[in-house]
């Protein structure tokens, strides 16, 4: 009962005890509460409790009563860092059992094995336990030596033994009223799930499991760990890292097990160091490395020596010392058929390179090379990079491209079966190496045009196929309807002059975590994109009067790209820190300008952007032409306001997150019907003026109240990505035809509310959206347009079967994103593209409410005139007033893709 309904057994416990009950019963007592202590509560408690249990066992003169106990006093031993005195205790419980409980006293010992990272030994107890519990017919305790037998089997990377055995064990679960260890099953199979690489599976398994032992009241250390382990592999250390400190405070909290601590500590040095907190990693490690070796456990000492290596490195301490540690730990790993040794090879071999110890490099890089052939996909990549490695070494950029591309085709398979969108651009991080080490050989040995196919591979990759559309959920619908009720109660407390109830921000923040949490189980339904970048269709589709400007960093300089006219040209520029730099306080100048009384510092704003030409690029501004120009920024410069730059003030100009975002949205046909939906949310200081101007233009209709789906959105329609057109014309995407649109819908007041505005803009030929803009750098798909019900999420976007082919958002900061894994950006721009959206005008700052609504009529007026929103969005800028604020306003709106 104590696994089963561990609160009412405790309480049974401490029941009996106080009828004062002779030693045999006394002795189970003590047993439960100690289990209870051990795995719930103080390890000091429970080994009090169960050295009384033992020596309770002796008076009742029970010898199977004392096996069992020493077991648990075995297993609570080792927990709480003494290793030898808790193996001391299993041999006299071997000793003192026979039959049935020896072999569950085998079972604990077998578990204890795995504790310490002594595998071989493990499976050899449960070897010697099964047999004997399945001719018992104890149901119950062949489940628990199966499930961890299949863990071991996992530790060990043989995935196809442990499935056999977690599928035994479960079958053997669903007969019995264990839910402690059914949760157990749950979270077993969710690691198995994602050592054979399926990340949302295992996310989903991990937090059924969650929920599960929440209802008995269980604390989740070692699941913690395991989803730390998932989301690191999902490109989500900083949350795994914040997690498993969270983790380590609560278990110190309670005084819990030293070798949970042990094991937290490790997987928090892991997160840090993916995180790039190298400081961090080396002090959670370095404790990690001390509790391990004082408890015994040779193969988590190890792994902690590891992370311990790898964060020296990123501290810029390479050393010769560190080569041998880091290959002593390689052999180690190997020794115990981890599947980390290939890691600990690479990085011996990484860090002789830096050296230049080309011999002792190569005979750690071939090492682990070796994986490159077979495992999950992340060890996959780790055989790829080593083998890119050598071939760098022996001076073969033939060698290096072929590894870096078969890499990066096992992180695209992998990618693929993500299904959010989040989780696809995070990964991406896994193969930064890869594509620097490939865009470097690129530079060396193949010219412009390699280098422009190799920083496409990896560039803005998450656009590629659209976002897995997430499923008709009622939980997770309604969770999102209860966000955006909650959401609207807290802006309506901040606008009032007060502050949201702390318990409506604590519940606010819970229903985000839940939407996300569902939004990560989803698994990718569309495969890979086999259509690769071909430059000559580029050049094609760009002619003679189009230029694209594609800028790449390569150790932290930028190169520019510059393609038209048939040919590829390639340019060096500044430093991306510097641009970076003056990027921002252009940002601060733009936002400055917004508020009366700032044109003095007008000038300061323009020769920031004369700064930011020459970094950005260079002698490339010289040999632009005079026709459109497309810009293909690297993700950390996505907030530059691109027509500040001199050369492109005057310019039809667009931006776009890569050169084949660019080409599918040129390639896009406009939906039949040329509908147009103007769309005004609430509290706008200009009260969105320009949308009723707007609708008397083109005669808008007033909606008629019809009921949208429970989902907000149409029923099926075409992803617009699957649409193409070949009737383009050369320049910048202009159709040859204009898109025409048909009188517009108004969804304005008590009408703009989300389910309605979703259904109107799903499959809309034109959208113009006035709306508060927020932009969330702490979960971008949280970034949100505030409608009459609460915020527009971009989760909610990803829910249409087509987004309008033209949006126009006139709010603040709608252009900004979160860059994160390699260069992928995240945001309510890059979520409409993949979803059949051709263009888009947004804004990358603050801007002057009033001075938004004559540059958008402006802009509407050169659409009716048949413009691309490129060329419509140029005219409005030279129709505007010359004043700071209406020039900054201009300066801050951009046209990305090519409608």
């Amino acid at each position: 009962m104590v696994f089963a309904a561990p609160n009412e057994a405790l309480t049974r416990a401490e029941e009996l005890l106080g009828a004062d009950p002779a030693p045999l019963h006394a002795s189970i007592a003590h047993q439960v509460i100690g289990i209870w202590q051990r795995d719930f509560g103080d390890t000091r408690q429970a080994l009090a409790h169960l050295r009384r249990a033992r020596d309770l066992a002796a008076r009742a003169d029970s010898a199977e009563r004392e096996a069992d106990v020493l077991a648990t006093l075995g297993v609570a031993l080792v927990h709480s860092g003494r290793t030898r005195e808790g193996l001391a205790a299993f041999e006299r419980g071997v000793a003192r059992g026979s039959g049935h409980t020896r072999a569950r006293v085998l079972y604990r010992r077998a578990y204890v094995w795995w504790v310490l990272g002594r595998h071989r030994e493990a499976l050899e107890d449960v070897r010697r336990a099964i047999p004997v519990l399945r001719q018992a017919d104890d149901v119950i305790w062949t489940a628990r030596a199966l499930t961890l037998r299949a863990t071991v089997h996992l530790a060990l990377g043989a995935v196809e033994r442990a499935d056999a055995d977690f599928t035994e064990a479960e079958a053997l679960w669903d007969t019995t009223g264990q839910e402690h260890d059914k949760a157990d099953a749950v979270e077993s199979r969710g690691l198995a799930a994602f050592r054979s690489g399926d990340v949302p599976t295992a996310l989903r398994l991990l937090d059924e499991a969650e929920e599960r032992y929440a209802k008995l009241g269980t604390p989740t250390f070692m699941l913690t760990i395991r989803r730390c382990e998932v989301l690191m592999a999902a490109g989500l250390a900083t949350e795994a890292l914040a997690e498993a400190d969270g983790a380590i405070a609560a278990l110190d909290g309670i005084g819990g097990q030293s070798t949970r601590k042990a094991e937290l500590l490790l997987v928090a040095a892991r997160a840090a160091r993916l995180a790039g907190e190298a400081q961090t990693a080396l002090a959670r490690a370095a404790v990690a490395v001390r509790l391990f070796a004082g408890q015994r456990r040779t193969w988590y000492e190890t792994h902690a020596r590891l992370v311990l290596i790898e964060a020296r490195v990123a501290t810029g301490h390479g050393s010769g010392r560190l080569v041998a540690d880091a290959a002593a730990v390689a052999e180690r790993l190997a020794a115990f058929g981890a599947p980390a040794a290939p890691e600990a090879s690479l990085l011996a071999g990484r860090i002789a390179l830096d050296l230049g110890w080309t011999a002792d490099a190569e005979r750690h890089l071939a090492v682990a090379a070796r994986s490159r052939h077979g495992g999950p996909p992340l060890a996959r990549m780790t055989g790829w990079a080593a083998q890119a490695l050598r071939a760098r070494a022996a001076g073969s950029a033939r060698g290096v491209l072929e590894a870096c591309r078969r890499g990066l085709d096992v992180l695209d398979d992998h990618r693929m079966t993500l299904g959010a969108s989040e989780l696809r651009a995070r990964a991406t991080a896994q193969g930064a190496e890869l594509a620097a080490l490939a865009q470097r050989a690129s530079l060396v040995s193949g010219g412009p045009r390699r280098l422009l196919v190799w920083s496409e591979r990896w560039r803005a990759t998450v656009l590629t196929a659209p976002p897995t559309r997430p499923p008709a959920d009622p939980v997770l619908l309604s969770t999102m309807t209860a966000f955006r009720e909650l959401a609207a109660r807290a802006d309506d407390a901040r606008t009032g002059g007060g502050r949201p109830v702390p318990a409506l921000e604590r519940e606010q923040r819970r229903l985000e975590r839940e939407i996300r949490s569902r939004t990560l189980h989803m698994r990718g339904e569309a495969p890979g994109d086999g259509d690769r970048f071909d430059v000559g269709r580029l050049l094609d589709r760009l002619g003679d009067d189009v230029r694209l400007v594609e800028l790449a960093v390569l150790d932290g300089r930028v190169h520019v790209l510059l393609c038209g006219q048939g040919r590829v040209r390639r340019f060096e520029a500044g430093l991306l820190a510097e641009a970076e730099a003056e990027a921002e306080h252009v940002q601060a100048g733009l936002r400055r300008l917004a508020h009366p009384g700032a044109e003095a510092r007008l000038p300061l704003v323009e020769a920031a952007g004369a700064r930011l030409q020459e970094l950005l690029l260079g002698p490339a501004a010289a040999h632009l032409g005079s026709g459109p120009v497309v810009v293909v920024p690297p993700g950390r410069l996505h907030r530059v306001p691109w027509a500040l730059l001199p050369v492109l003030r005057e310019r039809v100009l667009s931006v776009s997150p890569s050169a084949s975002s660019w080409l599918r949205a040129r390639e896009t046909a406009p939906p039949p019907g040329g509908r147009q939906v103007l769309v005004r949310g609430p509290g706008l200081a200009s009260d969105g003026a320009e949308v009723p101007e707007l609708a008397d233009r083109y005669g808008a209709r007033r909606p008629t109240g019809t009921v949208a789906r429970d989902d907000g959105v149409r029923d099926a329609g075409t992803r617009g990505g699957d649409v193409r057109d070949g009737g383009r014309g050369a320049g910048g995407g202009v159709p040859r035809e204009p898109v025409r649109v048909g009188r517009p819908t108004v969804l304005e007041g008590d009408e703009a509310r989300v389910p309605r505005v979703l259904r109107e803009l799903d499959g809309a030929a034109s959208a113009h959206i006035a709306a508060h803009g927020t932009f969330r750098a702490d979960s971008p798909l949280f970034s949100s347009l505030r409608m009459a019900d609460g915020p527009l999420i971009v989760h909610d976007f990803e829910r249409l079967d087509r987004s309008p082919y033209r949006i126009i958002l006139s709010c603040c900061d709608t252009a900004r994103f979160a860059s994160v894994g390699a260069d992928e950006l995240l945001g309510l721009v890059t979520a409409l593209l993949p979803l059949g959206t051709a263009g888009v005008v947004a804004c990358c700052a603050p801007v002057n409410d009033a001075a938004v609504v004559p540059l958008m009529l402006a802009l509407h007026k050169g659409l009716d005139a048949g413009l691309s929103l490129a060329e419509a969005l140029r005219d409005a800028r030279a129709a505007l007033p010359g004043d700071a604020a209406h020039q900054a306003t201009g300066w801050a709106f951009s046209a990305f893709g090519a409608a």
